[in-house]
């Protein structure tokens, strides 16, 4: 281990688990070298070093980003359902649940259970 090194972390997080691979890299090495040297590349044949998306400490970088020391490199998958469809579905669906609004003309209101 050389002083002049730097520490990382690579990390790819699994519905099941969340793999942590740490690596010495030389100094400003691209983001896509520590991705080549975690090995995760080759254990999980999903990721996309060309098309995928991948961050530091959450913020979005690209694969030529130089890194820093005690970087945290993170690998997203891609996302199972579009948020924004989902959030419109529910309220939709909360739209036809209502069936007055609260404290209306009758002046009852409805129970709620926790």
């Amino acid at each position: 281990m050389s002083e002049h090194n730097i520490q990382v972390e690579v990390v790819y997080a699994l519905p099941e688990k969340q793999e942590v691979v740490c690596l010495q890299l030389p100094p400003a090495s691209p983001l896509g070298a520590a991705l080549s040297a975690s090995g995760l590349l080759q254990k999980y044949p999903e990721i996309d070093l060309e098309n995928g998306r991948f961050g530091i400490f959450s913020k979005l970088a690209k694969s030529d980003t130089p890194l820093r020391d005690r970087d945290r490199v993170e690998i997203y998958r891609p996302l199972i359902a579009d948020p924004r469809q989902i959030r419109q579905q529910r309220a939709a669906e909360g739209k036809g649940l209502r069936k007055s609004p609260a404290g209306g003309a009758s002046g009852e209101q409805e129970a709620v259970h926790l």
